[in-house]
């Protein structure tokens, strides 16, 4: 069966002190980024003279808030971010395939990034409603995230034209999809089992069955610019964590597992891509059911092809 939720921990005292922590390092968080925002704002009037100068401003902008929200965590709360499976070189341009449990999953991403010199470069498909949300939504403008109406024939046309900035700005980039296309829930994982039976694919415990055509566009369009992807999968101790209770410091462990695939390995072809892609999700659902039996990720892990 899937983690269950996190418990809030038991003492009162305990609690009351953590609700603190969390209103405080929320109004730092948010006050500082809308700070952000307003030079973001402000560098549009460098773009026109150039390009490079302006993404270099926004991506120190990036670096150093988001470095704030990694450090944090690690000052205040004491996060261990614990790292396994095959070695990620620093600065590579690289896909990022994940799992997607809950909120949390992006700080954890985020100290992966940081320690690869990669955090300042992410870049994450996003919903497109997000993109009007203060803070968050209005930086990554600024950042060329793909905001997504996950409609595909809607979506086709403006993701490539994104591609298309980062190819020609040749810009560094770690590309974040959550290829699950939400959140995970047992009612989001019971229509994803229908599905999987109904079609004669693999039927999910741990993950949904991932939406292949943002990969195979990612990977067809920008492959000439990549190095690698990167198969991450996100395990939690003691329960899967909300946002709130990230921020709250409830959450002392986190661990990941990767493992790289240099960009030259993968096949070109749409169905074989999209292939790809389902059989990476099958065996994140075998790491998940090992490592939540186990409390480990499994010493025998299935080969890579």
């Amino acid at each position: 069966m899937p983690l269950k939720p996190l418990p809030d921990p038991g003492g009162k005292f305990r609690r009351v002190i953590g609700t603190l922590q969390g209103f405080l390092l929320s109004a730092f968080l948010f006050s500082t980024l809308i700070f952000f925002n307003f030079l973001q704002t402000a560098s549009l009037a460098i773009k026109p003279f150039s390009a490079t100068v302006f993404r270099r401003f926004n991506r120190w902008a990036a670096d150093t808030w988001w470095g704030w929200c990694v450090k944090l965590s690690v000052w205040v709360h004491g996060v261990r971010i614990k790292v396994s499976g095959d070695e990620a070189p620093p600065r590579e341009n690289a896909v990022v395939i994940s799992n997607h449990q809950q909120m949390p999953d992006i700080p954890v991403l985020m100290a992966f990034a940081k320690s690869k010199d990669r955090l300042g470069d992410l870049k994450w498909f996003v919903k497109d409603i997000v993109k009007y949300v203060p803070g968050i939504g209005w930086g990554m403008l600024f950042l060329d995230c793909p905001f997504i109406k996950r409609d595909w024939a809607a979506d086709k046309d403006y993701i490539k034209k994104v591609f298309r900035r980062i190819l020609q700005g040749r810009v560094p980039l770690w590309l974040v999809t959550f290829a699950e296309g939400t959140r995970f829930s047992l009612d989001k994982l019971k229509q994803s089992r229908d599905y999987a039976k109904k079609t004669g694919l693999f039927v999910p415990r741990h993950v949904l069955i991932p939406r292949t055509k943002g990969f195979v566009a990612t990977v067809q369009e920008l492959g000439q610019h990549l190095d690698a992807v990167y198969d991450v999968t996100i395990g939690y101790v003691g329960g899967v964590p909300t946002i709130w209770q990230w921020i709250k410091g409830y959450v002392r462990e986190a661990n990941l597992h990767i493992r790289r695939y240099p960009i030259e390995s993968l096949p070109s072809g749409e169905k074989e891509l999209s292939a790809w892609l389902m059989e990476r999700f099958r065996q994140k659902d075998e790491l998940l059911e090992g490592y939540y039996a186990e409390g480990r990720w499994g010493s025998v892990l299935p080969k890579k092809p």
